[in-house]
C-alpha cells in the first residue's frame, strides 16, 4: 500500500462533519469520492446567489484538508503550499483552479475533477508491457517539463498523483509537497528532517535540497524502474537512515530482473537514477525525447550491467557518503529549464542552395556555442502525398528517407566537430508528411521545442514555396523561432548556376 512518509510527528486524522448537501461558499457538496489519511475529495456544483446550480463546463471536486486540532503539522503547512501554488499553474497537465478558502473559516480547494483511476493500481500489474511503459514515461516527462517551466519542483512524483485525460495528456496533482521559485518554501522553513514519499525520494531531497527540478526526473526514474521489473529500485525505507542508503547503493539492473528489457530502457531508467543530478537528464523535455526516439539514445555502461556494482564500490561510495553535504545549488526550476533547452534545426537537405544551407549550420552553431547544455535537434522533411502512393526510393534504388538522414548528419557534421558534440546531445530526425510547416510545429510542440532555427529561400519564385512554409512555422509554434535569410543576389546567382549546369 502506497503511502506518504513525511518523516514528522506522526498524526491522527480527526472525523470529518462534512456531509452530502452542505454548502461551503456557493460549492453544495454531493458526493464523497475519497477519503484519505491527509485530506477528502467531494464531487461539487457551484451555486449562483440564488441558490441555484450553475451549468460548469468541467466536472469539479473539492479537497478539504483532514484537520480539526492534534494533526500533523506537515498537513497544515503542506495544503497551504498546495493552496499558494495552484493558483499559479495552467495549462492540461494540472487540473484547473476554480477557487479555495483559508483556514479562518473552511480551508478547501475547488479544482478540475479528472476522471479515471490514477496510475496506482498499475503497480500491482506491474511489470508492465515494455511499450507501455515507455509511453508512461515519455507521458509524465512531458508533465514535468511544463510543470517545471511554471517555476514548479513537484517533489512527490508517484503513480497515485499522475491521472490521464481521455486524450492520453498526463495531469499532475497533489502539490502539497512542492516548490514554487516565487513563493516561500514553508516546508524548508518548518521543518528540518526529508519530506516526501520514501520509495521515490532523490538523494539530494535525503540532503534538504528542495530546489532541483531533476529530483522529479529520479522519481520517474523509481516509477519506470516499478513498472518494468515489478519492484523497487530502493525498497520502502521509513526512516531517514534507511533513505540515506541510495547515497552509495545503486539499484539490481533491470535487465537482471527482466531478461527482454532492451539496453537502451535500462540506459535510460539507470541515468534517472544516479546519485547526482549532473548525470542525469538535464530537462524532462530531453528525457521525454529520448523516450521517443529510443535508437539514438547513446549506450554506456549502464546499458550492459547484469549485477550490482562491486561490495569494494558500495563501501567507497558509503564511506564518502557519511556526513555529505550537498553541492550548494542556489538555481532555481526555471533556471534548470533554461540551461537545458532543445533546440530544433529544420533543413532542407533536399532543395536547399548551399550557401543557405551554410548560413543555417553557422547561426545554429552559433546558438548552441551559448548554450553549453543544450540539445539539437536536426530535422527534415520528407515531402509525401496526402493521397494516393509516394515513390519512396530514388532512380538507383536507394531509400529516400535514408538519404535525407545521411543528407541531414552530412550538413550537422561540421556543427558536431566544433563544440565537440555527444551523441547524447545531437539527434536526426526525418518527419515523413504532406505539410513540412505542420509538421515541424506539430514535432515542435510534441517534443517542448525551446527554439527553432530554419532556413527561406531569398529569390521570389522558390519564395512563395518555401516562405510561406517558415512564415507558417512563425505564426503557429509555441516558442522563438529563428528564420535564416541568404544573401539574395548570391543565392540567384547560385540558382542559375545550377540551371545552367542542368541544362
Amino acid at each position: 500500500m502506497e503511502s506518504n512518509s513525511y518523516f514528522s510527528p506522526g498524526s491522527t486524522a480527526m472525523p470529518q462533519t462534512l456531509a452530502a448537501g452542505q454548502v461551503i461558499d456557493h460549492f453544495r457538496l454531493e458526493e464523497l469520492l475519497h477519503r484519505g489519511g491527509m485530506a477528502t475529495l467531494w464531487r461539487v456544483t457551484r451555486l449562483a446567489p440564488d441558490g441555484q446550480a450553475v451549468p460548469n463546463d468541467i466536472p469539479l471536486i473539492m479537497k478539504v484538508p483532514r484537520i480539526k486540532g492534534g494533526e500533523d503539522p506537515a498537513t497544515i503547512v503542506g495544503f497551504e503550499v498546495e493552496r499558494m501554488i495552484m493558483p499559479m499553474l495552467s495549462g492540461p497537465h494540472v487540473p484547473r483552479f476554480i477557487a479555495k478558502g483559508d483556514f479562518t473559516r473552511q480551508p478547501y480547494i475547488v479544482m478540475e475533477h479528472i476522471p479515471g483511476p490514477s496510475l496506482r493500481p498499475r503497480l500491482d500489474e506491474a511489470p508492465l508491457a515494455l511499450d507501455e511503459v515507455v509511453e508512461i514515461g515519455s507521458r509524465v516527462a512531458a508533465a514535468l517539463h511544463e510543470l517545471h517551466r511554471q517555476h514548479v519542483v513537484h517533489l512527490d512524483i508517484k503513480p497515485s498523483n499522475i491521472l490521464f485525460r481521455p486524450d492520453g495528456t498526463a495531469v499532475l496533482v497533489d502539490f502539497g509537497l512542492s516548490r514554487h521559485d516565487h513563493l516561500p518554501d514553508l516546508l524548508d522553513e518548518e521543518f528540518t528532517l526529508p519530506m516526501g514519499t520514501g520509495p521515490y525520494m532523490s538523494p539530494e531531497q535525503v540532503q534538504f535540497v528542495r530546489n532541483d527540478p531533476r529530483s522529479d526526473l529520479f522519481a520517474l526514474g523509481v516509477m519506470l524502474y516499478h513498472f518494468t521489473t515489478g519492484e523497487r529500485p530502493f525498497g520502502a525505507p521509513d526512516s531517514v537512515r534507511g533513505l540515506r542508503k541510495r547515497l552509495y547503493l545503486d539499484p539490481v539492473p533491470p535487465r537482471a530482473i527482466r531478461p527482454d528489457c532492451p539496453p537502451w530502457l535500462q540506459e535510460v531508467i539507470l541515468k534517472c537514477l544516479e546519485v547526482k543530478p549532473e548525470n542525469r537528464f538535464q530537462s524532462a523535455a530531453q528525457l521525454s525525447l529520448a523516450l521517443q526516439d529510443p535508437l539514438q539514445i547513446p549506450l554506456t555502461r549502464r546499458a550492459e550491467r547484469l549485477q550490482r556494482s562491486s561490495a569494494f564500490k558500495r563501501f567507497k561510495r558509503w564511506f564518502f557518503a557519511l556526513g555529505s553535504e550537498p553541492e550548494v545549488r542556489p538555481q532555481t526550476a526555471s533556471d534548470q529549464v533554461k540551461k537545458s533547452p532543445i533546440i530544433l534545426a529544420a533543413v532542407d537537405v533536399e532543395s536547399g542552395s548551399s550557401r543557405l544551407l551554410e548560413e543555417l549550420r553557422e547561426t545554429v552553431r552559433r546558438i548552441v556555442l551559448t548554450e553549453p547544455g543544450a540539445r539539437l535537434a536536426c530535422v527534415a522533411v520528407m515531402r509525401i502525398a496526402r493521397i494516393g502512393m509516394d515513390e519512396l526510393t530514388d532512380a538507383q534504388g536507394q531509400s529516400l528517407h535514408v538519404k535525407q538522414l545521411i543528407g541531414l548528419k552530412h550538413w550537422a557534421r561540421p556543427i558536431s566537430k566544433a563544440l565537440n558534440l555527444d551523441e547524447g546531445r545531437l539527434t536526426f530526425h526525418v518527419l515523413e508528411a504532406p505539410d513540412p510547416a505542420a509538421a515541424i510545429v506539430d514535432f515542435s510542440r510534441r517534443n517542448q521545442i525551446d527554439h527553432i532555427v530554419m532556413g527561406a529561400r531569398g529569390n521570389s519564385a522558390l519564395r512563395r514555396y518555401l516562405g510561406s512554409v517558415s512564415s507558417q512555422v512563425v505564426a503557429e509554434s509555441d516558442c522563438t523561432v529563428t528564420v535564416v535569410r541568404a544573401a539574395e543576389a548570391a543565392e540567384a546567382a547560385e540558382a542559375a548556376a545550377v540551371a545552367d549546369e542542368k541544362a
